[in-house]
């Protein structure tokens, strides 16, 4: 069973996931006002992801004989100067998220909860394609600046994302 301490931990957690879900579905609305269909695309799918990964900490902690507690989900920002700044900030906010799994890896192994640091592996995994995926695209925004040739080729590209359910891990 899992402690009341690392239960209220990944209640938080949970509710950050939701947070960055609403936080991406903002920045695709942003891009679809802005004629950008193929970010804005690339953000639905990333919020569908976060979605998943909220659904992932819910499922854990009912299954680990916890009480799921569901808070206020904070209003995310919905302006951005331009497609780097919106992408600089995601960059910046998968760091954040890192940092909140790291903080949960560091719980269950101060309270010797094998269980709880099995399943936060995963997460960590996933923390590092998700920064390498945001920086990626940074990256190449910096490299076509305001070039609309460059920018039309990274949003088509960035269109060609869809959505894919994660794998459910072997038993």
């Amino acid at each position: 069973m899992v402690s009341k301490k690392m239960q209220e931990a990944l209640n938080k957690q949970l509710n950050a996931e939701l947070y960055s879900s609403y936080l991406y579905l903002s920045m695709s609305a942003y891009f679809q006002s802005v004629n950008l269909a193929g970010f804005a695309n690339w953000m639905r799918v990333q919020a569908q992801e976060e979605l998943v990964h909220a659904m992932k900490f819910y499922d854990y902690v009912n299954e680990s004989g916890g009480r799921v507690t569901l808070g206020p989900v904070e209003g995310p920002q919905a302006e951005w100067k331009s497609p780097l700044d919106a992408f600089e900030h995601t960059y910046r906010h998968e760091q954040t998220v890192t940092g909140l799994i790291n903080h949960l890896v560091d719980l269950a192994i101060e309270q010797k909860d094998h269980a709880t640091n099995n399943f936060l592996q995963w997460f960590v995994s996933e923390q590092v394609e998700e920064e390498a995926s945001a920086n990626d695209i940074v990256q190449k925004l910096k490299l076509v600046g305001d070039a609309g040739g460059g920018m039309f080729m990274v949003d088509q590209e960035l269109g060609q994302r869809v959505f894919t359910m994660p794998a459910a891990p072997a038993e």
